[in-house]
């Protein structure tokens, strides 16, 4: 899948495509409520997409309970396709995530997380799409399905 070509839409259309949450959040950085949120809870086995464009972001095995109310992971699925940038605002400065094809506002990187990486992306669920495993394939993301094969190792003969 390659994102190197890809036009964002104009505001106007993004307006069309979008709830007024995902246009506040992924183009006006906004942020939604704690807890209060659809990925926050997800425990499926899947991939979150960039709901804009729809590139691949992160991936459901490296998700973890943060305790904050907003999806976390210890790292991007493809580090090509977030950017990281200073965000000065709240009075404070602190490393925005965004999407990069699309520019999407995803939410801050924080290096609070857990091992292996100590990171902790914490992502607005309105920035984000999730597609479950099962569902990987039929919508032109198999390539990240072996990912979610268990590893098999063969055993010494006897």
């Amino acid at each position: 899948m390659d994102f190197s070509h890809y036009q964002k839409p104009p505001e106007k259309e993004l307006e069309t495509k979008l709830t007024p949450e995902q246009l506040k959040v992924t183009q006006h950085e906004g942020t939604e409520p704690p807890f209060r949120n659809q990925y926050w809870d997800n425990h499926a086995a899947g991939i979150y997409v960039d709901v804009v464009s729809g590139e691949p972001l992160f991936s459901s095995l490296d998700k973890f309970e943060s305790g904050t109310g907003w999806p976390s992971f210890t790292k991007p699925l493809d580090p090509g396709n977030v950017t990281n940038r200073t965000d000065r605002g709240l009075l404070m400065s602190r490393t925005e995530v965004r999407s990069a094809h699309a520019d999407s506002h995803l939410g801050h990187v924080f290096d609070d997380g857990p091992a292996p990486t100590g990171l902790r992306y914490c992502m607005n669920s309105a920035a984000l799409r999730f597609i479950p495993v099962e569902k990987l394939e039929a919508e032109g993301y198999g390539q990240f399905l072996p990912l979610f094969q268990p590893a098999t190792g063969n055993s010494p003969s006897r």
